[in-house]
């Protein structure tokens, strides 16, 4: 099935109500053998030994500083756990995992063996329905039925991650007889959610709470040690942290023409009749109506503020509401 491509010139209103992401920019760490939890839980920020076979986790991976390596959905899979995440962090994850895990009796690697899509739409469910016997949903978002394994995340939208092995994975897409598209639109779909997206220039570049991942419940304080733990709890309890992630869509009545975005770019707001840094951009996603960022800001940033991007000016943003609240008394 021939992939779209979804570049600057395509409408994004335009995507069907249902249709399959390729996420060949997807991966994972596996971890695998006696100690696997053991020495996971002492590396992570979510807690490992809640996790069950038919349980989803959102977790980081830091360095010794508390600075985030990688961000993950984790589940389990065949007795193994794997650190679903974009390949562009698996590099310096899995490296620092090895390097501490030939202490452990674990084994730790980079999956080759699957393939990764997204169910996308209104109908997902119902599709899934007529080839599998149970389907995932908020209380239950992970199923293994055969090699393949389901994977439901809660949100704005139906989304379902089918992994499998790769000629498994391509004939069950193939029956769906749905557009198959690339994963720019994941990128899209996570930005709309809140979900952090690292790439190699974002690697080692902020703790934990500044990706939000408190607020999706992807950090336990009560679990005990682990790797940066202890920056993490300074930055929850002594409030020192004054970053966010933050969803940002253009608002330009005409398209810019050919806008070039890169991960760390900088992002101005506006002040009176000037302009000033306001943070960095972690990810982009350029349509034809269109472009969608996700930034990390300050985190008491109004909502009726207007940024533009410093290297293009005249590409205006404003701020468009997570689905989720960084209130931590909500």
């Amino acid at each position: 099935m021939p992939i779209k491509t979804m570049d600057s010139t395509c409408d994004v209103s335009k995507l069907p109500s249902t249709y399959v992401i390729s996420l060949s920019n997807y991966s994972a760490i596996s971890l695998s053998g006696e100690e696997q939890s053991k020495y996971l839980q002492g590396q992570v920020t979510c807690d490992v030994n809640a996790v069950n076979k038919n349980s989803l986790s959102h977790g980081a991976h830091c360095d010794a500083k508390g600075k985030v390596l990688s961000v993950f959905r984790l589940i389990n899979r065949e007795d193994e756990h794997l650190l679903l995440q974009a390949k562009n962090s698996i590099a310096p994850s899995l490296s620092a995992l090895q390097k501490f895990g030939v202490f452990a009796k674990v084994v730790i690697k980079e999956t080759t063996q699957l393939s990764f899509f997204a169910l996308v739409g209104s109908q997902a469910s119902e599709l899934l329905q007529k080839h599998f016997n149970s389907v995932p949903d908020s209380l239950t978002p992970v199923i293994q039925s055969g090699t393949t394994t389901l994977v439901y995340l809660a949100g704005k939208q139906e989304r379902y991650l089918i992994i499998d092995e790769t000629i498994e994975a391509e004939k069950l897409i193939n029956s769906f007889d749905l557009e198959l598209y690339d994963h720019a639109v994941w990128d899209l779909t996570e930005i709309q959610e809140g979900f952090p997206i690292l790439s190699q220039a974002t690697v080692e570049q902020y703790v934990p709470q500044m990706l939000n991942l408190q607020a999706i419940n992807g950090i336990s304080f009560t679990k005990g040690c682990y790797l940066g733990q202890e920056t993490v709890a300074r930055m929850q309890y002594l409030g020192k942290n004054k970053r966010a992630l933050f969803s940002l869509v253009s608002q330009n009545n005409e398209p810019v023409e050919h806008p070039t975005i890169c991960a760390g770019d900088i992002i101005e707001k506006q002040l009176g009749d000037n302009w000033r840094k306001a943070g960095d951009v972690l990810a982009s996603f350029i349509s034809k109506e269109q472009t969608s960022l996700q930034a990390v800001l300050a985190n008491d940033v109004e909502y009726s503020t207007v940024f533009r991007l410093k290297k293009q000016p005249e590409l205006l943003f404003k701020l468009t509401k997570l689905p989720y609240s960084l209130n931590q008394e909500d």
